[in-house]
């Protein structure tokens, strides 16, 4: 154990995880030269084709110093607030964090985030200026911020570039000095935290684990405690690029863990293995469980479909534990899942994974987050996922919309127009501190529902790239808010009806209703799409219907025989629109998302 060390590399997105990954596997020999390729350890197509780490990746490495062999176990994590998540399980695994920092763009908000994280687990960090041969770094302002930041001294920090090799030696130095080896007994009962895990077709759950105490050893009978199910280790092994097996893995290694489960949901991350003969007293504490921030009904294009986008939702949590789903149906749309979110990056790599993994084809509905509607006479509080569980307005005293701290890090040259974009979306200003001369750091309090839409593109575009957001739930409160009703010709569509402002609500309406008459096609008859408030009708449009010339065949002769036919197409428009169905697109359902657009 004096030789091992676990560490994780945290950072801002785009701030040169993945690349300094790269550089720390080629120096430790642990890929062969054939092997490598850029971000080595993203494996997901969708990892690669957006430049952004999705998953955390564990990979054990060796490194030879001052005459002993150390085995380094790296966990890179992802950068983007929507999957903190996963940095949370990264680094309660570890005992130390790579604090990498780009020395072009210093301190963004994820960083500080991940660096609280970081330290509530008590890791060791070691800071590293990365990207030192930029042509616009500024690498020793950005060493004084990490000074200033971590309050370590100036010789702490060290600078680094992952694309041209600098600095590597010293980094896997450091890791050695400062991060500490793991605690732990090797004779106590076993003690094992499940970090992540996911879903082979021929092999079942496959759990990747790091051990506290005891050792695992194939062919052990293993309990896991939440579940209280005893299953036998059929193959154990270490983490290279690819799974290596051995016959145990002892105190402080990382390792995975095949036990033929096919069951998904009896292997959750998070839970504690022990072994079943001699088990531990109590579980490890596990992680933090993730809060939703952001709902979306996921349907199946095809109803038949409902079974497979279950098991092909079971699978992706297991792979992706922060997500989370529950049944409903929607009188539009049939039988699907009301699916939650971290947010809107989340919801949209689901909708991916969903398709091109699992080939579902599926509808989201409009995103929106949970409100609290408050009963008059009860005073019972009803948590709402949905427009359509909204109670009747009359039987409501009041409700409830959670509120975000947000932390926006900027240029002091956009302060003016991100305070306005702030201020439209009803936020309040808490405090403006002054990081450098040119930094600043913004905190307001904002309504939820305002920031999962287009805020964060929205934040990019005025501050030229430069805004970065960081977010955390301090609650709810009392807003004056209200359900509006999406009709087509009299019918109520509840997958496209929305809980928003009052103030906000006639403008919306308005908006929608003009969006919908252009990506709903025209039918047979007459369409009218209107936005209600309860009974009034607050905005209306109307699609005109095709119509096919039926007096093309009246070659003159008295007018009353063109006025007949004109009179039967009318009748016939009239019984069809009572009887006809309108077809809304996906598209459609989308369109509250690009309202503004």
């Amino acid at each position: 154990m004096e030789h091992i060390r676990n560490f994780c590399i945290i950072a801002h997105i785009d701030h040169g995880k993945s690349t300094l990954a790269d550089r720390l596997l080629e120096a430790t020999h642990a890929i062969s030269e054939r092997e490598m390729r850029a971000q080595v350890l993203d494996n997901m197509d969708l990892e690669r084709e957006r430049g952004i780490t999705i998953k955390s990746h564990a990979i054990q490495m060796h490194y030879d110093w001052k005459g002993k062999t150390y085995t380094l176990n790296l966990i890179d994590t992802p950068g983007h607030v929507d999957f903190s998540y996963e940095v949370s399980r990264a680094i309660a695994s570890c005992e130390g964090a790579l604090l990498v920092v780009d020395a072009a763009q210093g301190i963004q908000a994820q960083t500080i985030a991940n660096l609280y994280l970081a330290l509530e687990q008590n890791l060791t960090i070691i800071p590293v200026v990365n990207k030192i041969d930029l042509p616009n770094a500024q690498p020793e302002d950005v060493a004084l911020e990490l000074v200033d930041l971590l309050h370590c001294d100036e010789d702490e920090v060290i600078f680094a570039s992952a694309k041209e090799g600098i600095g590597i030696e010293e980094i896997l130095q450091a890791i050695i000095e400062r991060i500490p080896p793991p605690k732990g007994k090797k004779d106590a009962p076993l003690k094992a935290l499940i970090f992540d895990s996911y879903y082979d077709t021929y092999r079942g759950v496959v759990a990747y684990f790091r051990i506290f105490d005891g050792t695992i050893q194939k062919g052990q009978q293993l309990l896991l405690m939440s579940t209280q199910t005893t299953y036998q280790a059929e193959e154990v092994g270490i983490l290279r690029l690819q799974k290596v097996p051995t016959q145990y893995i002892e105190t402080g290694s990382v390792g995975y863990l095949v036990t033929g489960v096919k069951d998904v949901r009896e292997i959750k991350v998070g839970d504690t293995i022990t072994d079943a003969k001699n088990p531990a007293n109590a579980p490890i504490k596990g992680f933090r469980e993730p809060k939703p921030m952001v709902f979306a009904g996921v349907y199946p294009t095809d109803s038949e479909a409902y079974q497979d986008l279950k098991d092909a939702l079971e699978k992706l949590r297991l792979n992706d534990a922060a997500l989370t789903f529950e049944p409903e149906t929607s009188a539009a749309l049939g039988f699907g899942f009301r699916v939650g979110f971290l947010g809107m990056l989340h919801m949209e790599i689901v909708q991916e994974r969903l398709e091109r993994e699992f080939n579902m084809d599926v509808i989201i509905t409009v995103p929106n987050v949970q409100y609290i509607a408050v009963l008059r006479n009860t005073g019972e509080r009803v948590k709402v996922h949905s427009p359509a569980d909204l109670p009747p307005m009359e039987k409501i005293d009041h409700i409830e919309e959670p509120y975000i701290r947000a932390q926006i890090i900027t240029m002091s040259d956009y302060i003016g127009a991100i305070m306005e974009l702030c201020i439209k979306r009803r936020g309040k200003l808490l405090s403006q501190n002054y990081l450098t001369a040119q930094r600043v750091e913004l905190v307001f309090e904002l309504p939820l529902a305002e920031v999962i839409f287009d805020f964060y593109d929205k934040l990019k575009s005025l501050s030229r790239g430069y805004a970065s957001l960081d977010y955390e739930m301090i609650g709810y409160r009392t807003s004056n808010l209200v359900k509006m009703t999406i009709l087509l010709n009299g019918k109520p569509v509840d997958a496209l009806s929305v809980i928003i402002h009052r103030d906000k609500a006639y403008e919306w309406g308005k908006r929608l209703c003009r969006k919908l008459k252009d990506l709903i096609p025209r039918q047979q008859f007459e369409v009218a799409i209107q936005a209600a408030i309860g009974s009034r009708v607050i905005a209306r449009e109307t699609i005109k219907p095709l119509r096919k010339d039926v007096t093309a065949k009246c070659y003159g002769g008295d007018v009353t025989r063109k006025r007949k036919l004109l009179e039967r197409q009318k009748r016939g428009k009239k019984r069809m629109r009572q009887i006809g169905k309108v077809e809304v697109p996906q598209s459609a359902f989308m369109a509250v998302l690009r309202i503004d657009q």
